[in-house]
């Protein structure tokens, strides 16, 4: 349990906070899809998923490749 703990970042621990936030929100208001929404923001962070998946939203570091460019002849025509 304390491996699980230790792993918890503050935006794990807010993304929580605001889940069960919205939970309660919706419960007191009788908005039901306010209580899913806010059910899936409460389990994200429960099961330590994020928004961008496995690595979803990192973007590749690739330099562009170098081009040879090769010199062009032209013909005047007349």
């Amino acid at each position: 349990m304390r491996d699980y703990i230790k792993k918890w970042t503050l935006m794990r621990t807010l993304r929580l906070i605001i889940g069960i936030v919205i939970v309660v929100q919706g419960i007191h208001d009788s908005q039901w899809m306010l209580v899913g929404l806010g059910a899936i923001f409460s389990l994200m962070p429960l099961f330590n998923i994020s928004m961008c998946g496995i690595g979803g939203c990192e973007v590749p570091q690739q330099r562009p490749k170098r081009r040879i460019t090769e010199d062009v002849n032209y013909e005047e025509v007349k």
